[in-house]
């Protein structure tokens, strides 16, 4: 029987369990996947604390790469021995194997590795609905990207660098400000010792950015709508230092007549032909080099634990996976 992550109640990730489950055969319109390498998202440790709700017990995850192993009735896209990824779904990529609806899945270019694949998907389409539709980024735009060092970040500076912007981020340490800078970011701020409002204003002589791309949320929300030019955009797409408190909407017109939206990737990806046209962005981008994943830590998928310690406290940089 395959091994997976499961958890009956929400903590910390000591609540994760290493358990085995029996596995169907997969039902109509749906793909059993044998996973090489799972991705680790920061929704998972919202998913395990109760931030985001579930009903309990449950799986976690919702990104991986992988071999097709059979395939249900209906089922014509997909063949045993295809190479696929996904980012959606119910949750349960935290696992050695899986049924999931063919829908979800895109298959994986030759020119990926399953880890590039598992850890591309969420984090990268990510980037291209916030760069390419939820802001479409111009040549010669300046953008704020928050968490600049993570993997959703270093993605982001490097697609905005491709398509001709200016890009600052924020990054907790020098170390991270030098990933960053090398992955496009033209100015990292060292959130420890300068403040982000200023240093963007200093950056845009004093005229502010069109957008700020934030998955911080409590903690640097009110800073990132001082970044902002007046009809500027605040994309709010994430919360990892815990949800925005209420305020009332008349502070966005006091600071600009500023736009706010709270996007979240499975709403851009409803629908199927959306999700394969930017599944298609995405990876061309990383084909040609103009996109470079990076894949920097890695556990054994037991270890899932480990991985959301390490998440949380601010220890990784770029992308992590799970390896079954």
């Amino acid at each position: 029987m395959p091994r997976l992550i499961r958890f009956d109640r929400i903590g910390g990730p000591d609540v994760l369990q290493w358990v085995e489950a029996s596995l169907p055969a997969p039902a109509t319109g749906e793909v059993q996947v044998r996973h090489l390498a799972v991705g680790v998202n920061f929704i998972d440790t919202y998913h395990r604390s109760g931030l985001y709700p579930v009903p309990l017990p449950s799986g976690l995850g919702q990104e991986a790469a992988g071999v097709v192993e059979a395939v249900g009735e209906g089922v014509t896209e997909f063949a045993p021995g295809d190479r696929v990824a996904y980012a959606g779904g119910p949750l349960g990529a935290y696992s050695e194997a899986r049924n999931i609806a063919a829908c979800e899945l895109v298959k994986l270019p030759d020119a990926l590795s399953f880890e590039q694949g598992a850890a591309v998907m969420m984090q990268g389409l990510t980037a291209q609905y916030l760069l390419r539709r939820t802001y479409r980024v111009q040549p010669g735009d300046t953008i704020l990207i928050h968490a600049a060092a993570g993997g959703v970040g270093l993605i982001v500076c490097q697609w905005a660098k491709a398509l001709g912007a200016t890009v600052i981020g924020t990054v907790s340490s020098d170390e991270k400000a030098e990933l960053a800078r090398s992955h496009g970011c033209d100015h990292p701020i060292v959130t420890s010792r300068e403040k982000v409002s200023v240093r963007v204003r200093e950056i845009t002589a004093g005229e502010g950015v069109p957008v700020v791309y934030d998955s911080i949320g409590k903690d640097t929300f009110m800073d990132s709508l001082a970044c902002l030019r007046p009809l500027g955009m605040m994309v709010s797409f994430g919360n990892a230092s815990g949800p925005v408190p209420a305020f009332e909407p008349a502070l966005l017109a006091k600071m600009g007549s500023l736009f706010l939206t709270r996007p979240t990737l499975f709403h851009y990806t409803a629908r199927r032909a959306d999700l394969l046209a930017m599944a298609d962005e995405l990876f061309a981008m990383v084909a040609a080099g103009q996109v470079r994943i990076s894949v920097n830590q890695r556990y054994p998928l037991k270890d899932a634990a480990l991985a959301h310690a390490a998440l949380e406290a601010r220890r990784t940089t770029g992308s992590t996976v799970l390896i079954p």
